[in-house]
């Protein structure tokens, strides 16, 4: 029960389209509905020089066997779409042309899914969910939208008939006219939003790293396993395409090797110069790369 999505759910959607109160909190206007026993508080806002509208979405759910979607209309002619997975994104068709394109109504995507016609694309990025439903459809005058739809809540009764009762929150970005790498950055920044420490004894901490390509993401860095002090850094292409990149140590280093996931050393795959504390990367599309920087 917990794990199927029939496509048949489609036949008994009901519209949540008007709402118990409209107000402005601030920057934001805060838009309350309710379903059954469960009420939606949705916080909107968009920062002054920004290309994304941030959605904050509080539910307090005390619905079953019912699953909530939360969907993202665009004014976007295509028939596919990008979503990110593991160290990459893969492209999806969304149209319905043959019984494998019509079995893919739900599909996984981790921080972000992206639409896009040549020249203009909008992006969707999320916090905690990812199952995803992307179909087009024709607009009244002529050509086709797209509807990017996120699976919020499932509220099954088995295994657990207590399955997501309760309180839930979300955070959505809407990215207008996003090319993949701002896909890539607005996801992260969804997932991982800057902390600000307080009485702090230094009023800025210079990053241990960093890399000069906004399409290669640093993905990980720790110690290595074997206790030497050495420091591993896990990088990777994400726009899919080839990318030369600059990785900068923020202290001396004595050597550079790559490694595969167990920090075992071999041979240079992207590490193309060291100079000082300066890496030269050469990365094929959504290469994945781990190297040891000996202190």
């Amino acid at each position: 029960d917990a794990w199927d999505i029939d496509e048949t759910y489609r036949r008994h959607a009901t519209s949540l389209d008007t709402a118990d109160a409209v107000r402005l909190d601030g920057d934001a206007v805060v838009v309350e509905r309710s379903v059954g026993d469960s009420t939606i508080v949705t916080r909107i806002a968009l920062a002054e020089g920004s290309r994304a509208v941030r959605l904050s979405l509080d539910v307090d759910w005390h619905e079953q066997q019912k699953l909530l979607k939360l969907g993202v209309p665009v004014d976007v002619h295509t028939d596919r779409a990008a979503s990110e997975i593991q160290f990459g994104h893969i492209v999806r068709p969304t149209h319905t042309n043959t019984s494998w394109d019509s079995a893919r109504f739900e599909t996984a995507a981790h921080r972000w899914v992206r639409v896009a016609e040549p020249g203009f694309g909008v992006a969707v990025t999320n916090d905690s969910t990812y199952g995803h439903d992307i179909t087009r459809h024709a607009r009244e005058a002529g050509g086709t939208y797209s509807l990017v739809r996120l699976s919020i809540i499932r509220s099954a009764m088995f295994p657990d008939p207590g399955q997501d009762q309760g309180l839930h929150h979300l955070e959505v970005g809407i990215v207008v006219g996003a090319e993949v790498v701002d896909a890539v950055i607005e996801g992260y920044r969804t997932n991982l939003p800057t902390r600000v420490v307080s009485d702090a004894a230094e009023e800025s901490v210079a990053p241990l790293v960093s890399i000069d390509q906004p399409g290669v993401v640093v993905e990980a860095i720790k110690l290595a396993q074997d206790g030497s002090g050495d420091v591993i850094v896990r990088l990777y292409e994400a726009l899919g395409q080839r990318a030369h990149a600059r990785l900068e140590a923020g202290f001396d280093l004595a050597g550079v090797t790559e490694t595969d996931l167990l920090e075992r050393e071999v041979d240079a795959a992207a590490v193309s110069s060291v100079d000082g504390g300066s890496i030269e990367l050469d990365l094929r599309p959504f290469q994945l790369v781990t190297v040891r920087l000996t202190r």
